[in-house]
């Protein structure tokens, strides 16, 4: 049984002389905050993935996606649920639209632009202007054409406008509907495979169609030649935006199945050019009918037109 004297609370010496008796003895200082390496917590990684990832956008981009979900709290059926989709400002706007126009090699166009705030204001608005502007170019062009023409009578086409909106606007949702649908099943099948939202493809076509917007007005000259290399050069430069886009979401997945993928991007997006350039702009010529002047003497008289 321990003595009465062991029991008791003694009063420990400092600190100078517990280590001039045991000089060996390890300290801690309850003041000074203990580090932990860096390289103890999370993987290490390789620095081609590094710079993929920076494409992709699988770090910091996702928190900010966690955190953009959590302020669209609000049910669907609700005004405040799509308010969020239009808010955006006009500096925002601008920088997309400039980042459409000049794509930047290498440079992931969700990952610079969109995925911090993806907005449905700006696609909405381009894809009407598109629309208005490829109609009423188009019946301008058509007056071109046939001005001076003495059997011409010049008939606004208002159809062109329905027309155009019905293409622009469905190329606009039903493409960015399949594509997200596609990379959503892979998604399933492929785990490396990042998936876009619905709305941040949305947000990507509807900017990569506002240099068809300039490149409709310039579609008023009455040559063929200048038409098709404006044609081409406006496809370039937004296609080249979803491929830079798209391609490192899909490269990760079969080789086969990954060009395809982009290939039937780009189809599409051509299909689009050359189908509004074709019926809106190089539309065939008709031969219209001489007029019929009717002669005093009851005889009529059929002008040739040259």
């Amino acid at each position: 049984m321990a003595a009465a004297d062991d029991l008791k609370f003694q009063e420990f010496d400092d600190a100078a002389n517990l280590l001039a008796a045991n000089p060996d003895a390890t300290t801690i200082s309850i003041d000074e905050p203990v580090e932990i390496p860096k390289n103890q917590h999370g993987r290490l990684q390789e620095p081609g993935r590094e710079e993929d990832d920076e494409l992709l956008g699988t770090d910091d981009s996702d928190k900010t996606e966690l955190l953009a979900g959590q302020k669209k709290s609000a049910p669907f059926w609700t005004f405040e649920y799509y308010q969020t989709f239009f808010d955006v400002d006009t500096y925002q706007v601008l920088d997309r639209i400039k980042g459409s126009v000049f794509p930047v090699p290498g440079k992931n166009f969700v990952r610079l632009y969109i995925r911090s705030n993806p907005d449905l204001y700006g696609p909405f608005w381009i894809c009407a202007t598109l629309v208005f502007t490829i109609a009423v170019s188009g019946n301008l062009s058509n007056f071109f054409i046939h001005l001076g023409k003495p059997t011409y009578h010049y008939v606004p086409e208002f159809r062109k406008v329905s027309i155009a909106a019905t293409t622009i606007y469905a190329y606009a949702w039903l493409v960015p509907l399949a594509l997200w649908g596609f990379l959503m099943w892979r998604n399933s099948k492929v785990m490396n495979i990042v998936s876009y939202s619905f709305l941040e493809i949305v947000c990507v076509y509807g900017y990569s169609l506002f240099v068809y917007i300039p490149t409709a007005i310039l579609w008023i000259i009455p040559q063929k030649v200048v038409r098709w290399v404006l044609m081409m050069f406006s496809l370039c430069l937004s296609g080249s935006v979803l491929v830079m886009t798209f391609w490192p979401a899909v490269r990760d997945d079969n080789r086969r199945i990954a060009l395809a993928t982009v290939g039937a991007i780009v189809l599409l997006h051509a299909l689009l050019a050359v189908g509004c350039l074709a019926y809106f702009f190089d539309a065939p010529e008709l031969d219209f009918p001489a007029p019929i002047i009717p002669v005093h003497n009851g005889t009529t008289v059929v002008t040739k037109s040259q």
